[in-house]
């Protein structure tokens, strides 16, 4: 089975970089996510930069996260000489509610056994690799620079010989040491002592982090590994969640679909922050929260689908055409021009979040007046534009039709506010949003519905399944039992499901029939499943589809049909926020309801 993808991801919610199963550092951006790559190996074998570890072929090298952390553990051995990379980007509690987190990535090397010998490549190029990047070695480290298009520059300090370091000389390891690169120069010295230091206090971080995550009879350790995902993938300066910490990773190999995905869709960081929420991380939530609230200051501003990570709103879509690709599947772009379009369905996705955090944590919720004008010009905005099309969940970059996803969404943004103002004891706008909430239901159940397909399909008068419309279940819009849905789900999977990986849906788009399964389908396909009472088929699938992770449990957005390869950006949230969800879900069905299930089938 060919997975390409396997890389490990470390960060500390300002930046991120992945690892692959060699120890390579081969995708970093600095100072930030979005910031421009000073490793993109991912990008161009040639030319994007790297920073590896050369060892003879007796060496065997295995890779496993430090249990309950995102401190990633590269061993080398051949038996008798062994030796460790434990990389980690910084992250801890400083005094009061700050957090230590700066734009480094630490390489501790661990002494094991033996005399091991390593020769290091350390070859970063920065601002994605325009232009040439010199390499000098100073007294105290190591500094790489480029004036091409703008100035910038990255420092190395290290313990060993950076004479030997720069010119990829072999390194024979008697103790530990350490590698530290660093966006800024360091004006004190780094010792041994002040790395493991570092080393031990994100250590503690992220098993301080995880002991809030609750503990599952089933699936826990892909729970545990897929929650820090979504915590490498929050920006703690805004709030954000980000989609994916990578750019332009194909959807197909060879073809177009590559898109920049370090950004904050509305969308996926609603639905993400929703997630964790349920998990009881409450401080993301709010923090989220107050992301929407400064990106609407005025009444009447609509939201965008997307923003940048620094609540940037115009995301202009450039490529870069010296890069030749993820195995050559141009174009790399960065920027995304899909933050123009309009998407209705957002307003339901963020209304949900909205009502969740005021009835988990009423008594205790912060911005209180700002949510209840936010949830009044949701309303506002919803009623005007419901009946309109859209580009819908999928983003076609063509026409707009009227999805039935967008609808639902436009239901559930009524729903929730209607239950918002219940909460804040507002009944005369009950009163006159369950008018507009009942005539949006009407309009779905009559022109979504279609009568020779047996389905809700995915679009007004169209004939054409969409994966996207089994969320109506979880948003509340119909019962699970209901014979339209469970006809819905049974359609679906006729028409979409291709050795239990599921379509977006296969109608002709922009870009022609995938030949790849959008991850989040498959999980929201289990869920329906395990939703209309097939738990033994949904447990079935799900430990199927797990199989499919690299050899860390990590999910990228797209699964081949025939290869089982990754592809698509990585590491992925709406995959791994999905996954959360079956796997909860799952771990409900107890052996006893199970046994019960069966002997009734």
């Amino acid at each position: 089975m060919t997975k390409n993808l396997n890389y490990g991801i470390i960060g500390n919610c300002r930046s991120a970089a992945l690892i692959s199963k060699t120890g390579a550092i081969d995708w970093c951006c600095l100072p930030e996510f979005d910031s421009s790559s000073v490793f993109a190996k991912l990008l161009d074998d040639k030319i994007g930069g790297s920073f590896s570890f050369i060892t003879d072929d007796a060496y065997n090298i295995t890779q496993k996260y430090f249990e309950n952390t995102c401190i990633l553990v590269t061993t080398f051995s051949n038996g008798i000489d062994a030796f460790e990379v434990l990389d980690f980007m910084p992250r801890y509690k400083k005094e009061g509610n700050a957090y230590h987190s700066p734009p480094e990535i630490i390489r501790y090397i661990k002494y094991i056994s033996g005399k091991p010998t390593f020769k290091v490549d350390y070859n970063p190029k920065l601002n994605y690799a325009i232009g040439e990047t010199e390499h000098h070695v100073k007294s105290d480290f190591l500094v790489s620079l480029t004036d091409k298009e703008k100035f910038d520059t990255l420092f190395l300090y290290t313990s060993f010989d950076k004479n030997k370091v720069e010119k990829s000389e072999e390194i024979q390891l008697t103790e530990d040491g350490y590698f530290l690169i660093a966006y800024n120069e360091k004006i004190f010295k780094p010792t041994l002592r002040k790395i493991y230091l570092e080393l031990e206090r994100t250590r503690v971080y992220w098993l301080n982090w995880m002991e809030t995550t609750p503990t599952y009879q089933r699936y826990n350790k892909e729970i545990s590994r897929s929650a820090m995902t979504l915590k490498l993938l929050s920006y703690e300066k805004t709030g954000a969640v980000l989609a994916a910490a990578t750019t332009s990773l194909p959807e197909t190999i060879g073809e177009v679909r590559n898109w920049d995905y370090r950004f904050c869709w509305i969308r996926d960081a609603s639905m993400v922050i929703k997630v964790l929420s349920e998990l009881g991380h409450k401080r993301m939530s709010k923090r989220f929260l107050q992301f929407i609230v400064d990106l609407i200051p005025n009444k009447d501003e609509k939201l965008q689908i997307m923003y940048g990570i620094n609540k940037e709103k115009l995301l202009t879509e450039k490529t870069l055409d010296h890069l030749s690709g993820y195995n050559n599947s141009k174009p790399v772009r960065i920027g995304n021009a899909a933050y123009q379009q309009r998407q209705n369905d957002i307003y339901g996705i963020l209304m949900d979040v909205i009502h969740q955090q005021l009835v988990n944590f009423s008594t205790d919720i912060e911005n209180g007046e700002e949510l209840w004008t936010i949830t009044k010009g949701i309303v506002w905005v919803v009623n005007k534009h419901w009946k309109e099309p859209d580009k819908g969940i999928w983003e076609f970059r063509t026409e707009e039709r009227h999805f039935t996803f967008s609808k639902v969404l436009c239901w559930v943004a009524i729903d929730k506010a209607i239950k918002v103002a219940e909460v804040m004891g507002k009944k005369a706008k009950m009163a006159k949003w369950q008018l507009i909430e009942a005539e949006i239901r009407n309009d779905i159940y009559i022109n979504a519905w279609n009568d020779e397909v047996q389905a809700f399909t995915q679009s007004y008068g169209s004939k054409d399944l969409d994966a996207s419309v089994l969320l109506m279940e979880p948003y509340g819009f119909i019962d699970a039992k209901d014979p339209k849905y469970m006809s819905t789900v049974k359609g679906i999977e006729r028409e979409l499901s291709n050795d239990g990986l599921l379509y977006r849906y296969k109608n002709v788009d922009d870009f022609g029939l995938p030949s790849s399964s959008f991850t989040i389908c498959t999980f929201w396909f289990i869920n329906s499943l395990y939703k209309i009472g097939e738990e033994r088929k949904a447990k079935k699938l799900f430990d199927q589809l797990l199989t499919y992770s690299n050899h860390l449990g990590l999910f990228s957005e797209d699964i081949d049909f025939k290869t089982k390869r990754l592809l698509g950006n990585f590491p992925q949230a709406y995959s791994h926020l999905a996954l959360i969800e079956t796997a909860i879900n799952l771990s409900k069905v107890t052996e006893e309801e199970k046994v019960k299930h069966n002997m009734a089938e």
